[in-house]
């Protein structure tokens, strides 16, 4: 397990962000300007210099949890098919895989809790649609055609209703949530500005695809709990929709990711399998971070529900 004090020291580098929660608070910040749309400024040399600041420490913090989980990844193996079942295999062993938080959310926990908890999640998310976009760039044909795929599908294959971002906005706005950054603890923002780093930094491409998949891989049992827990205290269809979807979509997503995207990317460059586990084993850690922080704001005197891997 990575400890929870290791992610809150990684980034402690810049005297404008003195701890863990305000490099993370600045980063988020950063990145909801950086990629909203925007119009041409008289002021673009000093947003830049702006830029130019926060890459550093962005980067900074990236190569800080590199360093953190090299060792954790020094033994990936670069044969293809040995390496999907290591990847594979991150579903049932990988950091924060099958936490009890999630089945108290789906047996236990309140409505206000529960909202509490999507606040977070609704506050930290980076936006998966956005974030394939921005990896697909340049990648060779296969793996490319494999995102652009994926994209579609959150895209509704075209039709507004089944976008998969405002599906989750139509979540939110049903049940009253109000997402801020000031709001969110800090694992969750720390979570969204690296998979956000990841898609918008070239040198992390390979981090970004594996720690996109590992979410494709990971993230159905965890949405079934949710949309199970909404279920339970009387949340209609359609402010489950984006959990009851991505429950059963996922598992699709998972298996042709690793087959199309993952195998011809380490076929065709065998070294590149270190640095995709890195994102993927990043994500995930990023992930138990979150869980680990939510639980101890929601279990003050609650009793933990076992909830063993299948």
């Amino acid at each position: 397990m990575f400890a929870a004090q290791r992610l809150a020291r990684i980034g402690l580098f810049s005297p404008e962000f003195p701890d863990a929660e305000a490099v993370h608070k600045g980063l988020a910040h950063w990145n909801r300007r950086r990629l909203a749309v925007q119009t041409p400024s008289p002021d673009w040399s000093v947003d830049l210099n702006n830029d130019f600041r926060m890459m550093r420490i962005e980067g900074a913090f990236i190569e800080g949890f590199r360093a953190e989980v090299a060792p954790l990844v020094a033994d990936v193996p670069s044969d293809p098919d040995d390496f999907i079942a290591w990847f594979e295999k991150l579903k049932l062993s990988g950091p924060g895989q099958y936490d009890q938080l999630f089945a108290w959310l789906e047996t236990s926990a309140s409505l206000e809790q529960i909202k509490w908890f999507l606040t977070q999640e609704a506050a930290g998310e980076a936006g998966f649609d956005d974030l394939v976009a921005m990896t697909q760039v340049k990648l060779p044909a296969r793996p490319k055609l494999e995102l652009a795929r994926n994209y579609w599908d959150e895209m509704g294959r075209g039709k507004a209703a089944g976008m998969h971002g405002p599906m989750l906005d139509r979540t939110v706005e049903g049940l009253g949530l109000q997402p801020t950054i000031e709001g969110t603890l800090w694992q969750s923002l720390a979570l969204a500005n690296t998979m956000t780093a990841f898609a918008t930094t070239r040198r992390y491409v390979y981090q970004s695809i594996g720690a996109l998949g590992v979410v494709e891989l990971t993230a159905p049992t965890r949405v079934s709990c949710v949309d199970e827990g909404l279920k339970r205290l009387g949340c209609g269809p359609e402010q489950r929709k984006y959990f009851a979807l991505h429950a059963q979509l996922d598992i699709e997503h998972s298996r042709a990711w690793n087959a199309e995207a993952l195998v011809p990317l380490v076929q065709a460059d065998p070294g590149c399998a270190r640095h995709i586990a890195e994102g993927a084993m990043m994500r995930l850690i990023c992930g138990e971070q979150c869980f680990e922080a939510y639980r101890a704001h929601l279990w003050a005197h609650a009793h933990p529900v076992v909830y063993a891997a299948e």
